[in-house]
């Protein structure tokens, strides 16, 4: 698994390609924790595509917030299922993803630790497997 995320290509690559990137990008890290964490956890995360093009246009905006509520949770629960540090949690987003915003680097620095957790994550995978 790729374990080479980060903020600075997320945040250049998705201004080039006027967000494609970071919109794939987020279809990764969602496929790559399905991958991760389901024969633990038994849960499915929906297809970041999806919920982007559809399902977060359709709930006026609640869809997106609950997309990353979710898979920031199942991140933390899969970090100390495998020993990690649990650097990335549901309140993650909301305090830094959310309320961060007031003083506007608080979504980057949440989109780091996010990256980073899932480039740990996928270093221990391809270490450990399952």
């Amino acid at each position: 698994m790729r374990t080479q995320l980060g903020l600075l290509k997320y945040v250049l690559l998705g201004l080039v390609t006027l967000s494609i990137y970071d919109i794939w990008q987020m279809s990764e890290v969602g496929d790559s924790l399905n991958l991760l964490a389901f024969k633990r956890d038994g849960k499915h995360t929906m297809h970041y595509g999806l919920m982007f093009f559809l399902v977060g246009w359709v709930t006026l905006g609640i869809g997106w917030l609950m997309w990353y509520h979710r898979v920031s949770g199942r991140i933390g629960e899969e970090q100390a299922a495998r020993g990690l540090p649990v650097t990335v949690t549901a309140s993650t987003f909301w305090l830094w993803g959310i309320l961060g915003s007031l003083i506007a680097v608080g979504p980057f620095i949440y989109i780091y630790k996010l990256l980073h957790a899932m480039n740990d994550l996928s270093a221990d995978y391809n270490v450990r497997g399952f």
